[in-house]
């Protein structure tokens, strides 16, 4: 575990240093570290032996996605999601199970795998992941709408695909699922981050207390911490928990989500990029050689058609302009949801799980590639007339600059761009 500290505190220091000339390419911080990650690996220098194996990466991997959806949450408020629901339910409702119909197709009848396991990968692969879509969602250039329904599927659909993962687990190996446990679980999670949420602001209200302004972003940073460990002992769902917490706090307490803002986004950003250095450490020459040509296929597949198509059909009739249907069809990125979901499978009995979790792992290394190096393309198909369009008053969708930020996680004056 020292070795993987040590490159990833050497590989974000140079990061740091080529950020300025990084913001001129399409080439993402994310590529970055996933490739140093595969490079730096057993597979090819063998300088980062990742001892705890695929569990090291899975506790990355869950704590990165607990801590994005905690500060995605806080991108929403829940008055505004009232206003606004039609078009994330429209890709929830109907993208997603479309998105899984199709996966699971061309598991079946392009890989062969049986039902139960077709149905699986599927499940795994379905959701967004909010990790990457952040990095067009916090692009003002980008139309309002778009963002919001992004934010909100991704943010959603990673503790939607949960139970449907555990189940179909449960059915590919035989044993009964238990419906009511799955929804305690799931209802806990929702308890959990709002309770411990409003709590915390409660107690923040007090008149005899106050925080000074060095303390104030660790208001927000505790009641997340609070929530993970509670889950933790409680086996409830820390995934919705996160999310509802943070659209808890953004609608209860828009002060301490302000307070939090920078701060939480910073140490979202650095357990991605570890968790992203982890994962591409697992990969090397011979896993990906391991992988037949269909399985290739299929993972192209994935992100070519399945996604594409599924979007397409589900925002039919929405009013949406061609530009904004086609970014939120092609922007559907795989990531930490995935990753975990995947060694979920990967560490259990199945006797094709090996085989899973590669179909699996390359599609998200795909995805990873494609989708962090092209946002900034999608967002420069927009122009500022099309960023005022559908947004309500304190969206934070002002006219940006003239020009977008790179990918070096710089921006330029008067917009935030957390990278890709």
């Amino acid at each position: 575990m020292i070795e993987l500290v040590l490159a990833f505190a050497v590989v974000l220091f140079l990061a740091v240093l080529v950020s300025g000339i990084a913001h001129r390419t399409v080439l993402s911080t994310a590529v970055v570290f996933l490739v140093a990650g595969f490079v730096l690996g057993e597979g090819v220098l063998g300088l980062v032996p990742l001892s705890g194996g695929t569990h090291s990466v899975r506790l990355l991997a869950e704590g990165a996605l607990f801590a994005v959806l905690f500060t995605d949450g806080m991108r929403l408020d829940i008055k505004d999601l009232r206003a606004h629901w039609r078009l994330p339910a429209r890709a929830l409702g109907l993208g997603m199970p479309i998105t899984f119909a199709l996966i699971a197709l061309l598991a079946r009848y392009l890989v062969g795998l049986d039902w139960p396991e077709a149905l699986l990968i599927a499940a795994v692969l379905s959701p967004t992941d909010p990790v990457f879509a952040a990095a067009l969602v916090a692009r003002e250039r980008v139309p309002y709408r778009v963002r919001h329904l992004l934010n909100v599927e991704s943010g959603l659909n990673d503790g939607l695909a949960l139970p449907v993962v555990v189940v179909l687990l449960s059915l590919a190996a035989d044993q009964p699922p238990h419906p009511a446990l799955l929804a305690g679980e799931l209802g806990l999670g929702v308890a959990v981050g709002v309770g411990v949420a409003l709590l915390g602001i409660g107690l923040e209200r007090l008149p005899w207390l106050s925080a000074t302004t060095r303390y104030e972003p660790l208001g927000a940073f505790a009641i997340g911490l609070i929530i993970l460990a509670l889950c933790l002992l409680t086996h409830a769902n820390m995934f919705l928990a996160a999310f509802t917490a943070g659209v808890t706090i953004a609608t209860a307490s828009p002060e301490m989500r302000a307070a939090f803002d920078r701060f939480g986004e910073s140490i979202a950003e650095l357990l991605k990029l570890a968790a992203l250095l982890a994962f591409g450490a697992l990969m090397s020459p011979s896993f990906l050689a391991e992988i037949p040509l269909a399985g290739w296929v299929f993972a192209l597949l994935v992100l070519l058609v399945a996604r594409p198509a599924a979007m397409l059909l589900a925002l039919l009739g929405s009013g949406m302009g061609r530009r904004e249907t086609t970014a939120v069809a092609w922007f559907g990125p795989k990531g930490f949801a995935s990753v975990v979901y995947g060694l979920l499978v990967l560490e259990s009995d199945l006797s094709r799980s090996d085989e899973l979790f590669h179909l699996a792992a390359l599609a998200i290394v795909i995805s990873i590639l494609a989708h962090s190096s092209t946002d900034v393309l999608v967002a420069r198909r927009f122009s500022p007339v099309d960023s005022r369009e559908w947004a309500p008053a304190g969206s934070g969708a002002a006219p940006p600059p003239a020009s977008d930020a790179g990918h070096d996680g710089s921006a330029p004056p008067g917009e935030t761009r957390p990278d890709s």
